[in-house]
């Protein structure tokens, strides 16, 4: 457990609140560190559909296995997650319109902001095409493992064109990556690192969930570092890493029928390059 403060606060009267609190909580030395290395977690190749035809909209989730919290690629996954980026037909006036980025860091998502101009590739399919209702780029970390996906919803006669789009752009990471993209990125990223630690609650939260995941808080100069570190060659061999020719997670509820077998996706993990 971490207690963590932010704003006008007095140390000691922190410590004094906590004291006679919470000292009475068990007191198990087993961390959550030995728990993970008693049972590490797998990621298998899997697929679970729940088809109901009563929901107008169908959703659905393309995972691969991604990064632990630690894992010096876990940064490069938060860039291309921003490469990705999301669209949501509720965020502008138009299908040329509100193609938004949103930064999912920590299990949650930070900012979404509308630029046209600074749109991902899969936003603007998604949105030209009008094949969605909406898709988001996802980045989840865990002790020992994570996940790394798209997330989307959309009328049951566009999974298959969406499908192809998500699969299309996530593995394309592997093969084609362009400096401009991975520099738009980069700084969405760090705009949207900052402006989530507006306020005294969103701070204290990051320096518990730092605590609890890193050991200590990481400075922004030392984020940021990392961060501006990344670049098309990183991306490549950080998406060889974790998409090319890897198994994957599919979830799907809703009218689901039209949405490609696991084996389609799967042989979309890759492309035969002569």
């Amino acid at each position: 457990m971490v207690i963590a403060a932010s704003g006008a606060v007095k140390h000691e009267e922190i410590v004094e609140q906590v004291e006679k609190l919470f000292t009475k909580l068990s007191s198990d030395p087993a961390t959550a560190s030995q728990l993970v290395v008693k049972e590490p977690a797998t990621f298998t190749g899997s697929e679970v559909r729940m088809i109901n035809d009563d929901i107008p909209l169908a959703q659905f989730a393309v995972a691969f296995e991604g990064a632990s919290w630690t894992d010096p690629d876990s940064i490069a996954l938060m860039v291309m997650q921003a490469m990705l980026g999301s669209w949501s037909k509720n965020a502008g006036g138009g299908k040329h319109m509100g193609l938004t980025t949103r930064i999912l860091c920590c299990n949650k998502v930070l900012i979404g902001f509308e630029n046209p101009l600074n749109s991902s590739e899969l936003a603007q399919r998604v949105g030209i095409n009008e094949i969605a209702e909406s898709m988001m780029a996802f980045n989840t970390n865990y002790k020992d493992t994570g996940l790394f996906g798209v997330y989307a919803v959309a009328k049951p006669d566009c999974l298959d064109d969406l499908a192809y789009a998500i699969m299309h752009e996530t593995t394309k990471l592997a093969y084609r990556v362009s400096e401009a993209d991975v520099i738009r990125a980069r700084n969405q990223l760090k705009s949207s690192l900052m402006l989530h630690m507006d306020g005294t609650s969103p701070v204290a939260e990051d320096i518990g969930r730092q605590l609890l995941t890193y050991g200590r808080r990481i400075p922004f100069a030392e984020l940021f570092a990392r961060i501006d570190a990344v670049d098309p060659s990183t991306i490549k061999r950080v998406a060889d890493r974790f998409i090319y020719d890897k198994d994957i997670a599919i979830a799907a509820m809703g009218p689901v029928q039209g949405l490609p077998d696991y084996n389609w996706f799967r042989r979309r993990t890759y492309w035969n390059r002569y």
